[in-house]
C-alpha cells in the first residue's frame, strides 16, 4: 500500500489560513491523477486543490467549513490499485467523525452549504432548514435556495413569524470589508464628477464592430476604450498612478489597472498589466478571460496581485452616479456609469446625445484637485475624440 498525503497548497505571503469548502471525492472514492478535490477559501481567492497522483481516496481529517493552513495534511490516498469494498468500509468508518458524521449533521443547517448558497438564503430570507437539497450529498445549492418559494409572512400580525438569519461573512467578503475601512482611515478620499458624450465611441464600434470580431473573435466593448484613455491620461499626470508608503510617495513607471469584476463572491479586481502596450482586441480578449475565470471561481492570487490604478463600471447595473473607493494602496479609481440619452446644448442647440457620468475618487494626501481634475478632463477629451487615443495626443 503505497500512500500520498493531501496537502494544503502554500498560500500568497499574506495569507496564512483558508476555509475548506468541501471534498469533491467521498472515502473510497477511485481518484486520477488531475482530478479536483477539494476548494479553499482564502481571503482573496477560491483555490482548487488537484490530485497529484491517482488512486483511492482513503483518509479525510478536514471536513466543511474547517480551517486549514499551508502545507497542513487533510487526507490520504492509496496510490495502489483500487481498494477492496472492505478496505473501502473501514476506511469509511475511520474517517465517520471528520467527514460523514459531520456531513449528516450539517445537511439541514446554514453550514452545510456553500458560500453561494448561504449569500442567496441571506439576501432572500429563505431558511436553509428548509431548502431541499440537490446537491451533492443532498447539500443545498444556490439553485435550491433561489427555487425554494417560503411562505409568506403577514407584517402586521405579532403573533406571526419574524425570521432572522445569522449567516457568517465568506472570506473575501470579510476581507472586503476589511480593505475598504482601511482605505476610509487611511486615505484622504475625495471624488470629482465630468460627463462624456459617449457618441463617437459608439459610432466606432458600430462602424467597426463586424470587421473587428472578424478579425479578433472578440466584441469590441466600452471598456477597452476607457482603460486605454486612463493608461494615457496617467502618463499625463503620474502621481495618479503613484502610491503612498508611509511617508514616501513611490510613482510607478508601468501602468497596472485593475478592472473590478462582480463575482458570486465578491467584488474582485483582476489586474490588467502594462496596459500601455496593449491593443483594445488585447484589452478585451484579457476583460473576458479574468470575467469568465470570475463566475468559474478559477481567479488565482496573482491575477488580483498589485495594480496601480482601478476602473469599475457600476452602469452594467444600471447605475447613474455613484462615488468608488479607493482599492489600496492604489491612489485612484475611475468609475463609469449608466449611458443615459440627455438634452444637451451643442453650439446654441439642444441636442440629444448618450451621455455618461464619471467619477474619479482620490487620495487627496498626494493628489491635488487641479491633478484630478485635469485627470478627469483628459480621459473626457480622448474618449470624445478617439483619435487622440490612435495619434497619441
Amino acid at each position: 500500500m503505497a500512500v500520498v498525503e493531501v496537502k494544503v497548497p502554500v498560500f500568497s505571503e499574506s495569507i496564512t489560513e483558508g476555509t475548506l469548502l468541501g471534498w469533491k471525492k467521498k472515502v473510497g472514492e477511485r481518484i486520477e491523477r488531475g482530478d479536483p478535490l477539494i476548494d479553499i477559501e482564502t481571503d482573496k481567492v477560491v483555490l482548487e486543490v488537484t490530485a497529484l497522483e491517482g488512486g483511492v481516496l482513503t483518509e479525510v481529517k478536514k471536513g466543511e467549513g474547517d480551517i486549514v493552513t499551508a502545507q497542513e495534511v487533510i487526507g490520504a490516498i492509496d496510490t495502489s490499485a483500487a481498494a477492496a469494498p472492505v478496505a473501502v468500509a473501514a476506511a469509511q468508518a475511520v474517517n465517520a467523525t471528520a467527514t460523514v458524521g459531520k456531513s449528516a449533521t450539517a445537511v439541514a443547517t446554514p453550514e452545510a452549504v456553500g458560500p453561494a448558497a448561504r449569500k442567496a438564503a441571506a439576501e432572500n430570507g429563505v431558511n436553509l432548514a428548509d431548502v431541499a437539497g440537490t446537491g451533492k450529498d443532498g447539500r443545498a445549492t444556490k439553485a435550491d435556495v433561489l427555487a425554494h418559494k417560503p411562505t409568506p409572512v403577514v407584517a402586521n400580525l405579532p403573533s406571526g413569524p419574524r425570521i432572522e438569519q445569522r449567516v457568517p461573512m465568506t472570506r473575501i467578503r470579510a476581507r472586503i470589508a476589511e480593505r475598504l475601512k482601511q482605505a476610509q482611515n487611511t486615505a484622504a478620499i475625495l471624488t470629482t464628477y465630468n460627463e462624456v458624450n459617449m457618441q463617437p465611441v459608439m459610432d466606432l464600434r458600430k462602424k467597426y464592430q463586424d470587421e473587428f470580431v472578424k478579425k479578433h473573435g472578440i466584441k469590441l466593448g466600452f471598456m477597452s476604450f476607457f482603460v486605454k484613455a486612463a493608461t494615457e491620461a496617467l502618463k499625463q499626470f503620474p502621481v495618479v498612478n503613484a502610491s503612498v508608503d508611509g511617508n514616501d510617495v513611490i510613482y510607478h513607471g508601468f501602468f497596472d489597472i485593475g478592472i473590478a469584476v462582480a463575482s458570486e463572491r465578491g467584488l474582485v479586481v483582476p489586474i490588467l498589466r502594462n496596459t500601455d502596450g496593449m491593443t483594445l482586441a488585447g484589452i478585451e480578449g484579457a476583460i473576458g478571460a479574468y470575467a469568465t475565470k470570475a463566475k468559474d471561481g478559477k481567479l488565482t492570487l496573482d491575477d488580483m496581485s498589485g495594480g496601480t490604478f482601478s476602473i469599475t463600471n457600476g452602469g452594467t447595473f444600471g447605475s447613474m452616479m455613484s462615488t468608488p473607493i479607493l482599492n489600496p494602496p492604489q491612489s485612484a479609481i475611475l468609475g463609469m456609469h449608466n449611458i443615459v440619452e440627455r438634452a444637451v446644448v451643442e453650439n446654441g442647440q439642444i441636442v440629444a446625445r448618450p451621455m455618461m457620468y464619471l467619477a474619479l475618487s482620490y487620495d487627496h494626501r498626494i493628489i491635488d484637485g487641479r491633478e484630478a481634475v485635469l485627470f478627469l478632463v483628459a480621459i473626457k477629451k480622448m474618449l470624445e475624440d478617439p483619435a487622440r487615443l490612435l495619434l497619441d495626443l
